[in-house]
């Protein structure tokens, strides 16, 4: 490596790296998913939660595994190419980085849609696209301007979304509704439901992707995966629990949890949660604005992208124009309407480096001489079901992947011709 690159410093301790995962896996989804659960099995729903968190943790625990051998930025590019060759890890970036692109402005579109809720006004057809655009752009220059600021302003959205949802679970013990017995669903119920149940956790492996500004990534970026998964769980059960206590009668309306909330808190706890709800998303949004410049300048310092992307600026030590490039990008795509054929496509995608990352876990043990048979057993169930929820996906989802694909080859061989910055044994 070069001695003269400037290089992001490492400033990020356990609890700032947990706040990546934290937010990847809480976003829109918390605020939905209890009621359509609760509609779907009934009082089971908290359970069916914890059989959901117990069905994704091998997954998890693949990523874990994986992310004490790397403390570079990139996750499932460096995982790729360490097991498969260059052509899988720049794929498994390239596919992740395109779909998180379009998949931003998606979200940003909601979050401006919860806020129109409050401000009419940004519901207009020319308000709403520019609302978008300018959340995008503060979300960008607040990333320029450094990792610190970055993870300070993640840490106080964080705050925002979850203080009223713990008020929530609060309110849950003096409303004086019960559970019940509970009851079994049938099997064709419990298929069915795990599938929504696994979308609560997708957007944990963010955390991997901007490891090389971690003080501890080895260490630290494993045990905020298994941490944090853990804790969603727990906490998706428990709000689970409070909607079942407060107000059952809720599941399957729009915006079920703040009618929960006004029942038990009034107006003030409806209004909280419809803040907390945009608030949610948005901070799901700026992890990911985060991470994902972190996995292109990974990509750079690989040989696979351009050498421009890993141009850090000399003041804010921030991977600047990976940063900007991103920013503008999310941008253009909010400021057009069409964008969601692509959106359909992001869980997909995500699919794929799930199954990358899995894969790669047992070839790098092999060459090694031993593989560890509790890894492989993970291993297999987690790359079991992706595939299982990959079939869930319609033909158009497919398509949209294929040509992704089919740019992200040509790509390939327009720019992974440069020769990677560091070698991977010293990951």
């Amino acid at each position: 490596m070069d001695p003269t690159k400037i290089a992001p410093p490492r400033t990020v301790g356990f609890w700032g790296t947990s706040l990546f995962p934290l937010n990847g896996m809480i976003g829109a989804g918390i605020f939905a998913l209890p009621a359509v659960l609760v509609a779907a099995v009934g009082n089971f729903a908290p359970w069916m939660m914890l059989v959901g968190g117990i069905l994704f943790l091998p997954l998890a625990l693949c990523y874990a595994w994986m992310a004490t051998r790397f403390e570079h930025s990139g996750g499932s590019v460096l995982y790729g190419e360490a097991a498969f060759g260059r052509f899988v890890g720049f794929q498994a970036g390239w596919a992740r980085y395109a779909s998180a692109i379009v998949t931003a402005a998606a979200n940003m579109h909601v979050m401006v849609a919860y806020l129109a809720a409050l401000f009419p006004e940004l519901a207009g057809p020319v308000a709403s696209p520019v609302a978008v655009a300018v959340g995008l752009a503060l979300i960008t220059a607040i990333n320029l301007y450094g990792m610190r600021a970055s993870v300070g302003a993640l840490g106080v959205m964080t705050a925002i979304k979850l203080l009223p949802l713990g008020a929530l679970i609060l309110s849950a013990f003096f409303a004086g509704g019960e559970m019940g017995a509970v009851t079994l669903p049938q099997f064709s119920q419990v298929e069915t439901v795990i599938l929504l149940t696994f979308y609560a956790f997708i957007g944990f492996e963010g955390v991997v992707e901007a490891a090389g500004e971690f003080k501890h990534p080895k260490r630290d970026v494993p045990l905020s995966i298994v941490t944090m998964v853990s804790g969603v769980t727990l906490l998706y059960m428990a709000i689970i629990w409070a909607f079942i206590a407060i107000g059952p009668q809720f599941a399957g309306e729009d915006n079920a949890l703040a009618g929960v909330a006004g029942a038990s808190m009034g107006q003030i706890g409806s209004l909280a949660i419809v803040v907390a709800a945009s608030f949610s998303i948005g901070a799901n949004n700026f992890a990911s604005g985060v991470a994902q410049p972190r996995l292109m300048y990974g990509m750079a310092e690989r040989g696979m992208l351009p050498r421009w992307f890993e141009y850090v600026h000399p003041r804010f030590l921030t991977p600047f124009n990976a940063i900007l490039f991103y920013g503008v990008a999310a941008m253009l795509f909010g400021l057009w309407e069409g964008f969601e054929v692509l959106a359909i496509a992001g869980t997909l995608v995500r699919l794929v480096t799930y199954v990358v990352t899995s894969c790669a876990l047992p070839v790098l043990e092999h060459r090694e001489g031993r593989i560890d048979p509790l890894h492989l057993f993970c291993v297999v169930f987690a790359v079991a079901s992706s595939l299982f929820i990959a079939a869930q996906a319609q033909t158009q989802s497919w398509l949209v992947f294929g040509g992704l694909l089919v740019v992200g080859t040509l790509l390939y061989f327009i720019a992974a011709r440069q020769k990677p910055e560091y070698p991977l044994d010293e990951a």
